[in-house]
């Protein structure tokens, strides 16, 4: 007999429930998806087989008796395929390869010589070449490829405006799409570092944060309700480009002011040439500091007061559980800190203030590119649900179009 087609939405409906109660709670037997899920025990029985025979779930022993026989316990084959995650930052391009919990197995860095668009592409490709070159042969493969960029990206994923890299529409998920032939998804980097601070760092178990991404440039991540919050049109959290002096240096976006100006990276190296202190790099400065150098002390000081400004006004506006402070100056913590936190306090209203969490980056220079990793694997998972994967035994249903 046939399956209508309400029957098979309906089983893969159930098979998602089924696979989310394991993903969030293994290890776990039958009976207690069962319990779980509401679903009665022959279907569960039925749904974990489907997913053992995918290559999805396995068995892995056997867990306490309540009284009866031994509950066989399941858990989810993390190593069923492999993503992955590549940070596109201004100077530099980042990529990690790992397995569908987000284990890295992979790791490369490379650095952007030449930021115009066909270069800088080439240079991301061989980074995930590289990457998919060490990936250990498994039932899916790999599963997608997610991308941070440091700029506005439209649904389609081409990169709108990324003023320090001077780009305009630059179709990039297009490209690596018909490169690859595999799904690709683009998004911001600040919007990318939030999901990964949220996944795998200090944004864990934290419903409303705000991830401030200070490189070169600033950016902002925002997840509100344990949701990414991308805005109208999905450019929300150019924070960098929010003025903090009203007639103050020109920026790259063609505004004057920028809180980027003075508080990133870029301002950083700036203010130290401006003050002759000779460390022409952020790994210099942070060494010199480190030795004990008084006056780049005081310069990573003076940076966490501008940064703090930004950083006020965006509790005042948003009233977030927790700020995390990420990317590469997320390493001077120690020489900002200090400051940083005794200006939010004094800059910031009371009340928003009360419960605010003021955090750095658990995955300091990683957070971007474990987010971008983390949306390539919510993509596959995506389309895992609804039906539309195969693997390479051909169990499933195969896999719908090439992009995410």
């Amino acid at each position: 007999m046939t399956e209508t087609g309400d029957q098979t939405l309906i089983r893969r409906i159930n098979t998602a429930i089924v696979l989310e109660a394991i993903l969030r709670g293994a290890p776990l037997s039958r009976a207690q998806i069962s319990e779980r899920t509401g679903l009665n025990k022959a279907t569960v029985s039925s749904l974990v087989q489907e997913l053992i025979d995918g290559s999805l779930v396995c068995e892995i022993g056997t867990g306490q008796s309540s009284g009866g026989r031994k509950p066989v316990l399941l858990e989810f084959v993390a190593t069923a395929g492999h993503a992955v995650g590549i940070d596109l930052g201004v100077n530099y391009i980042r990529g990690v390869l790992t397995d569908l919990k987000g284990a890295i197995v992979a790791e490369r860095t490379k650095t952007l010589h030449r930021t115009e668009p066909e270069p800088a592409v080439e240079t991301l490709c061989e980074c995930v070449d590289e990457l998919m070159a060490a990936a250990p042969p498994s039932p899916y493969g790999i599963v997608g490829i997610g991308v941070g960029v440091p700029g506005l990206v439209d649904d389609s994923g081409t990169v709108l405006l990324a003023p320090n890299l001077k780009w305009r529409g630059v179709p990039l998920r297009d490209r690596l799409a018909e490169r690859y032939g595999l799904p690709v998804v683009i998004d911001n980097e600040a919007n990318a570092g939030a999901l990964g601070e949220q996944k795998y760092g200090a944004g864990r178990r934290i419903s409303n944060l705000v991830y401030v991404s200070v490189g070169i440039g600033i950016g902002a991540g925002l997840i509100l309700q344990q949701s990414l919050y991308k805005g109208a049109s999905g450019f929300s959290g150019e924070v960098g480009h929010m003025s903090v002096e009203a007639f103050g240096k020109p920026c790259a976006c063609g505004n004057q002011g920028c809180w980027e100006a003075y508080a990133s990276e870029r301002a950083l190296l700036e203010r130290a040439a401006e003050l002759g202190i000779g460390i022409a790099d952020l790994d210099g400065l942070l060494a010199a500091a480190a030795a004990g150098r008084e006056d780049v002390q005081a310069l990573f000081a003076q940076c966490g007061e501008y940064l703090a400004i930004g950083v006020a006004s965006i509790v005042n506006a948003f009233n977030p559980d927790a700020v995390v402070i990420g990317n590469r100056m997320s390493r001077a913590r120690p020489w900002l800190e200090d400051t940083l936190r005794k200006t939010v306090v004094r800059r910031t209203m009371g009340f928003p203030l009360r419960h605010l969490q003021l955090l750095f980056a658990e995955l300091g220079d990683r957070s971007a590119v474990m987010g971008a990793v983390e949306m390539a694997i919510s993509g596959f998972f995506s389309r895992l649900k609804a039906g539309a994967v195969t693997n390479r035994n051909g169990t499933g249903k195969k896999q719908a179009g090439s992009r995410s």
